[in-house]
């Protein structure tokens, strides 16, 4: 039986092959996680697409202390969540923060976003540098304080929480990092509610929430707003510069980018667990396999989003690539409600990257780029550069 996660191809932008063998052979297949538990792996766009809108799924279960975990992560490792309750409370946090982060009012932090980003190219280091560093971080860690109304002056603070608690080995780190980091938004209520300024966390003082759950809402945007945004950063700008001919097509045509970031998305959605966690609320049966209630199902959208029954040629990063429905935001009622900003600041991002910085290039071997396989989140630890 094979174990997640499944060994690695030897290049950070090539996804394990035991993926892609199993998606053609055994597309709903029985594995062990990295904890030793037993789950279902569904590979294919047509399964997860239809599993990540099915509510006979979930991220709890009824019996917690029973249910088979994926990994050691203290956010997606496991259930979450209380199993009598989980609809309607996420469906309340749908209502309450949908809003805040619709497409319109996005699009309408564009132009500031715009400028966060002509700044930061502004103040690039001398080269060579470490991309990762100089932009791929504080970009949307400005975007999401903007949001939220946190002041970035504490983002060395908070990122720090972030990176422990996308742990995959230190369970007692990481959940210290989410109570800190949640104490952290706490202390910043009483000034909020004194003074109501411009952000998300205002709004949610005015409206009467209790201060635990409004930090605890708003702890779990400010990491989520910016951890896999950074990592997204980080690929695409591989997958760019390892694609020299994209590159330069969207430094003569900027309305390329739509496409571009769409691309980003779609190949830069990787994974260090084997997917996403859900639990079968009840028996179901998924392309002939009974699957019984309780059971854990990783849906592995990484996977999905290079199916090619879906897309053409789906490993070709290809700019022009007619619209089709990627998972990398997930889809129906789990739809990521951040998608609206990523894209933005990808847009923002990569539209002036291509114009400002030509000569743009990898300062070490591909092969050498140092990789998170002990964050949930993946990553690079560095992305040397020069021009």
């Amino acid at each position: 039986m094979d174990q997640l996660p499944f060994p690695a191809a030897g290049d950070i932008l090539t996804p394990a092959p035991r993926y892609g063998e199993l998606q053609e052979r055994e597309p709903v297949a029985r594995v062990r996680t990295a904890t030793g538990g037993l789950a279902w792996l569904v590979t294919r766009h047509a399964d997860v697409t239809a599993l990540l809108g099915d509510d006979r799924l979930g991220r709890s279960h009824p019996d917690p202390a029973r249910a088979a975990t994926v990994s050691g992560s203290v956010l997606l490792g496991g259930p979450v969540g209380d199993h009598d309750t989980e609809r309607d409370r996420h469906r309340q946090m749908r209502q309450l923060l949908g809003p805040a982060f619709s497409a319109r009012r996005m699009n309408a932090l564009r132009p500031r976003i715009g400028q966060l980003v002509e700044r930061l190219l502004d103040e690039l280091p001398s080269p060579p540098t470490d991309w990762h560093r100089a932009f791929s971080v504080p970009l949307p860690v400005m975007a999401i304080c903007e949001l939220l109304g946190i002041p970035y002056e504490d983002h060395p603070r908070f990122r720090g929480w972030a990176g422990d608690l996308t742990s995959l080995t230190d369970a007692t780190r990481a959940a210290a990092a989410r109570t800190e980091l949640i104490a952290y938004v706490r202390s910043l209520l009483p000034a909020k509610r004194d003074s109501p300024g411009e952000g998300m966390v205002s709004d949610l003082v005015e409206r009467g929430l209790a201060d635990d759950a409004i930090a605890q809402m708003a702890a779990m945007l400010l990491f989520a707003g910016h951890e896999t945004t950074v990592v997204r950063l980080d690929l695409g700008l591989l997958l760019l510069l390892a694609n020299r001919d994209q590159l330069d097509a969207l430094r003569l045509d900027a309305t390329l980018v739509q496409g571009a970031v769409e691309e980003i998305l779609r190949l830069s959605s990787s994974t260090t667990t084997g997917g996403l966690p859900r639990y079968a609320r009840t028996d179901l049966v998924v392309r002939d396999v009974p699957i019984a209630a309780g059971d854990a199902i990783v849906l592995a959208a990484h996977a999905a989003n290079r199916d090619r029954r879906v897309f053409d040629d789906p490993d070709f990063f290809d700019l022009t690539r007619p619209a089709k429905p990627h998972l990398s935001f997930g889809h129906g009622a789990h739809y990521c409600i951040g998608a609206a900003l990523a894209r933005v600041e990808l847009q923002e991002a990569f539209g002036r990257i291509a114009a400002r910085l030509p000569g743009l290039r990898l300062a070490i071997p591909r092969s050498e780029l140092r990789v998170h396989v002990d964050r949930l989140t993946g990553g690079l630890a560095g992305l040397p550069v020069t021009w």
